[in-house]
């Protein structure tokens, strides 16, 4: 598959299927028109322009008041892209980082970045043959953009770094040779095209959000499992009580839960209780929020990759060069910062209810094994939820309430949306290993109610699971069990 790059509106689904797919991409002949109008007439405006252009004919940061003969605005930018590589910490995982490139292609495609068209192919050819830069998770203050990280992803472009080529982690240069290719020499502008903007913070983003759609979709699945097999009652997830307070998640939330347990003959048993914990009971209030702001943050990173973030901003229509900060990560820091807290929230109600189905109570054996006490069963899989859950609490902590100043405080005002997109995956993977040991511990505990049955659907699931997980009669080590179960929730789209 193809996708053709172009000015139009691409959502996070698509870019999705592109990056899982291994479709190749190009730009369609929009695209190639604006990036070659743009550039034209930044060359022609540094040629009949008598004062300083920030970024082009200057020096960057604080430096900007330094004028820079023509003779060197290639070195410039060149030196830009060197001196800016100062990523640190653990790589990126390379899924973000193909996502990275898709991003900054797009971005630089609406033509108001003023690089070559060589340049943007340069990066395509990256992409298509899966040459992925080396790109560390430390380094961003997510406001110049996202400075360290994007030099590191580009100096392979310059035949300097490395990156990751055929399994092998490789010297830029060799591969550059292997490939037929020359280094990119970077003209006017381009190092600064390439290094302001917000493609490591929205490319983590994006990962994330893709993730926590199909994870908020299991969570109402597993906890639809959990509470049929806890004996739970579904009174609270009908429609009258959720329509009287109408926030979309919490409707469609309640209606998934109704959804999944039709036909189980335990959820329409007579009760002797009458009702149920917080954890069972306010999954629609709960769960609905986490979707809420799950779809809000989506809009808010969908506006974000489909915007040129880069600095100063060129428009040849209107003869106009902006220096702005659109490169500013505060929009998507902020919203970054909620999903984590969203996302962290989903995995500790998952947690109570895990807790509750060891507990003992309505006629579950203690633990979920038939010979307790001989067995610590499921014991200390809540043991490991809930040190999960503290550690995704700790990391709810918005690094977007903090800015520390840069550049001699030319940069006075940074968003730290760098650490917002990090810690954001942190929390969603740990989100996912906690819904993993909740169905873990569901699955067991509905064998243990045989031989009553679920329903039909829950009741195909819990057979494609028992493929990969089975049933504990006996202890065992738990770490591999926990892992396919992991495994399983990943592979379930």
């Amino acid at each position: 598959m193809i996708h053709h790059i172009s000015p139009k509106h691409l959502t996070l689904d698509r870019i999705g299927e592109i990056i899982d797919g291994g479709w190749k991409i190009e730009l369609s002949p929009e695209a190639v028109a604006r990036i070659e109008r743009c550039r034209k007439y930044l060359d022609d405006k540094i040629k009949e322009c008598d004062h300083p252009i920030y970024g082009i004919t200057t020096g960057f940061g604080s430096l900007c008041n330094i004028s820079i003969g023509a003779d060197d605005l290639s070195k410039l930018q060149q030196n830009l892209v060197m001196s800016h590589a100062c990523g640190c910490g653990e790589e990126v995982d390379s899924r973000i980082v193909k996502i990275m490139l898709l991003t900054k292609i797009m971005s630089l495609s609406f033509g108001n970045s003023g690089v070559q068209l060589s340049t943007v192919r340069r990066m395509i050819d990256f992409f298509n043959n899966d040459i992925i830069p080396v790109v560390y998770r430390q380094g961003s203050l997510g406001a110049s953009g996202d400075l360290a990280p994007l030099a590191n992803m580009c100096l392979p472009l310059l035949g300097l770094g490395e990156a990751y080529f055929r399994g092998e982690r490789r010297n830029a240069a060799d591969i550059l040779r292997e490939m037929g290719w020359e280094p990119l020499t970077l003209v006017s502008k381009e190092g600064l095209a390439l290094l302001n903007g917000t493609q490591f913070m929205s490319s983590h983003a994006v990962n994330a959000i893709l993730k926590a759609r199909r994870l908020v979709r299991q969570a109402d699945k597993i906890g639809a499992l959990s509470l049929d097999v806890f004996d739970g009652r579904i009174e609270p997830f009908g429609d009258e009580v959720n329509a009287v307070r109408p926030h979309p998640g919490q409707l469609l939330t309640a209606r998934a839960v109704r959804r999944h347990l039709e036909g189980s003959e335990i959820i329409c048993r007579p009760k002797k209780h009458v009702q149920d914990p917080y954890s069972f009971r306010c999954m629609p209030q709960v769960h609905g929020a986490v979707k809420d702001t799950l779809a809000y943050v989506g809009s808010v990173i969908e506006t974000e990759v489909n915007s040129p973030t880069d600095n100063p901003t060129i428009f040849p229509e209107e003869d106009l060069i902006v220096s702005a900060g659109n490169f500013h990560g505060e929009p998507i820091a902020l919203a970054m910062d909620f999903l984590t807290l969203a996302m962290s929230e989903l995995s500790s109600i998952s947690e109570r209810r895990i807790y509750r189905l060891i507990s003992g109570g309505r006629g579950l054996p203690s633990f979920l094994v038939a010979k307790p006490g001989l067995n610590s069963g499921f014991m200390i899989p809540q043991y490991a939820a809930a040190s999960i859950v503290n550690q995704s609490k700790g990391l709810c902590w918005p690094t977007s309430c903090d800015s520390i100043p840069s550049s001699q405080d030319q940069e006075d005002h940074v968003s730290m949306g760098g650490n917002s997109a990090t810690k954001l995956n942190q929390v969603v993977d740990n989100t996912e290993r906690v819904l993993a040991i909740e169905l873990f511990n569901a699955a067991q505990a509905l064998d243990l109610r045989r031989p009553l049955r679920t329903s039909p659907e829950l009741e195909q699931w819990h057979s494609e699971y028992r493929r990969q997980v089975p049933y504990i009669d006996n202890d065992t080590v738990m770490s591999p069990l926990i892992a396919e179960s992991v495994k399983f929730l990943s592979s379930d789209k």
